[in-house]
């Protein structure tokens, strides 16, 4: 007896993991799921794909499933997401050449953000003065953390990203690629793609994203909320399947496996051992080999990172409100709220996982004040560079 037909799509990323091993290791096929997992290179192609139905599910950009639930940069479907695939995980990733011209102005410790960021300002600077092009960042897409954590970054030293530097949009697969090129200077992306940029030595990682925020929802299961009204059951098991999934991920006796699942070419075709390293948070960040621990780098099940959590939602629309994507309104903050369903992941795995973070604000951002989902246009007005339309 065949199970539930389902169709998911995802981008060859590690924060797929959770989708990928609820497949490959069978816990979707327990849960009574015939799951077929579709590999997709852009963003577009998955959202698309999910409004339309040909995709009941997908491993999904938070901020898209926000920025689709209001409507914004393309046709309104009202999207949930009722598991968080991944804390964490993406990081700027610079050329030698930037990187040796960013050590040049660097005052202070170099894993400091806000010493970074008021390097890159000076280094824009210079280059400006001698009509030298703006540098050229990659990011994932409009709507993206990757965007967003560029941006924050950037702003908080003084460099305006809109109007001091280039940000263009490419597919996560692409970006190693555009940067030994030089078609760019420096990009922001999930796992692996900064570790195989590394491998090559074509970059050095100047950040982890988990300097800029303790904790940022970085992708989603994502739904068409008719699609999960008209199959709860359904929803449910395959909430409670990515969770078993998470927590094998998780279990260091089995997170070899994990990355040997992960490493397939119809996965994310990058070797288990580059995989591991990304799950472990120890990474190699300069073609020297140096290396650098972090235990916020991804995070897959524990701390509570699987449970949606709506303050999440709420500081990316508090972005897309910063840098001119909407307006801000009650309405529009909760509709972005109310995408991610905690309620859901509860009712489905018994509420295992609960928050298990100790991060005050829910984001903890290394720059401006505490974040108050209450109060989106105060914190914002906290920051000197904005496109706010109010």
């Amino acid at each position: 007896m065949t199970g539930h037909p389902l169709r998911i799509g995802f981008i060859p990323l590690v924060d797929a993991s959770a989708l990928i091993v609820a497949v490959d290791k069978g816990f979707a096929k327990d849960e009574g799921l015939d799951v077929t997992l579709v590999r997709e290179v852009s963003w577009s192609n998955v959202r698309d794909k999910l409004n339309i139905g040909l995709f009941d599910a997908a491993h999904l950009l938070a901020p898209v499933a926000i920025a689709s639930s209001l409507g914004l940069g393309h046709v309104k479907v009202p999207i949930i997401a009722p598991f968080n695939l991944g804390i964490n995980g993406n990081a700027i990733t610079i050329s030698p050449a930037l990187h040796a011209a960013l050590s040049a102005e660097i005052d202070g410790d170099a894993t400091d953000p806000m010493v970074t960021a008021k390097a890159l300002a000076r280094v824009v600077a210079a280059r400006k003065t001698a009509g030298q092009e703006p540098l050229t960042f990659g990011m994932t897409f409009p709507f993206s953390t990757h965007n967003y954590q560029l941006r924050f970054w950037m702003a908080a030293g003084g460099v305006d990203p809109d109007e001091d530097v280039r940000l263009v949009v490419l597919p996560p697969p692409y970006m190693v690629d555009s940067l030994a090129n030089g078609h760019v200077d420096a990009f922001c992306v999930g796992a692996p793609w900064n570790s195989v940029a590394v491998d090559l030595g074509v970059g050095h990682i100047l950040h982890f994203v988990a300097d800029i925020l303790q904790r940022a929802a970085e992708k989603v299961l994502a739904v068409r909320a008719q699609w999960a009204n008209e199959n709860p059951d359904v929803l449910a098991a395959l909430i409670r399947a990515h969770h078993r999934a998470a927590e094998f991920i998780e279990n260091l006796d089995t997170r070899g496996e994990a990355a040997d699942i992960l490493s397939r070419p119809d996965r994310i075709n990058v070797q288990a051992e580059v995989i591991r390293r990304t799950m472990d948070g120890r990474l190699k960040v300069s073609p020297g080999g140096r290396m650098r621990d972090s235990s916020r780098y991804l995070l897959i099940g524990r701390e509570g990172a699987a449970r949606p959590d709506p303050v999440q939602a709420a500081w990316l629309y508090a972005q897309m409100v910063r840098w001119g994507q909407t307006k801000r309104t009650d309405a529009g903050l909760q509709t972005a709220m109310a995408v991610f369903r905690p309620d859901l992941y509860d009712a489905a795995t018994g509420g295992k996982g609960g928050n298990g973070h100790s991060v005050a604000d829910g984001v903890g951002a290394f720059a401006g004040p505490a974040f108050d989902p209450n109060d989106v246009i105060g914190h914002l007005k906290s920051f000197g560079i904005s496109r706010r339309a109010d």
